[in-house]
């Protein structure tokens, strides 16, 4: 399998580290090979990956329209077939179900409890950086065929024990596929002093866990 190409429409998300840890994961596991939704697609580098893994279906799903168009044009350049659809998180696709719903969501920690605009969209998370990921762990039991799998990565800053208590509670058996120590990334560094006067990261901390979190039905 060849590398993947993707361009990216101005104002939208370059796909990172985190976006191609998910990659790997997703593409070990068996419900792959089903119906897959990539959830906040951004480029559509995931949905996209899911495809070349051999998913009999995938559908990107992001709010913004920018986003759905470079999926669009990033799935046409790999030669993989991808349906886009514009919903908040799985809001809009009532009544469908996948076997593999995957998302790598803002989850920065932000000052502004109120849903972020702009280039914010694509990193803030509000207060505590969970305001997509506990809604989608929510949502997602009902989009979930049985033994369909919800895979999301954050930051240890997020709190990874309120992630797997909330998949347990929403009957979904949790567990982290990976833990990956590294320095800070930019974006974390520059709001560490706000993230500790919260308690979300130690004094002095100069690094932090990625997390790959996995919850089956």
């Amino acid at each position: 399998m060849g590398a993947m190409r993707i361009v990216r429409i101005p104002g939208v998300f370059v796909p990172r580290s985190d976006t191609w840890l998910l990659a790997g994961h997703l593409q070990r596991q068996p419900q792959v090979n089903g119906a897959v939704a990539d959830v906040c697609t951004g480029s559509g580098a995931l949905a996209i990956a899911a495809a070349r893994a051999g998913a009999t279906s995938v559908t990107a799903i992001d709010v913004s329209r920018r986003a759905l168009a470079s999926a669009r044009i990033n799935a046409r350049l790999n030669g993989v077939r991808v349906r886009t659809r514009r919903s908040s998180l799985l809001a809009a696709l009532p009544g469908e179900r996948f076997d593999l719903i995957v998302s790598n969501p803002p989850y920065l920690p932000s000052d502004d409890p109120e849903p972020p605009r702009g280039s914010g969209r694509h990193i803030d998370a509000g207060p505590d950086g969970r305001a997509f990921v506990d809604r989608l762990i929510a949502q997602a039991p009902s989009h979930l065929r049985p033994g369909g799998l919800l895979i999301v990565t954050h930051s240890s800053v997020n709190d990874e024990h309120a992630t797997l208590d909330r998949m347990e509670s929403a009957g979904l058996e949790a567990r982290v596929l990976e833990r990956r120590r590294g320095p800070l990334g930019p974006l974390l560094a520059a709001r560490a002093p706000m993230l500790q006067a919260r308690g979300l990261l130690a004094a002095g901390a100069a690094e932090e866990d990625l997390l790959i979190v996995a919850g089956t039905a």
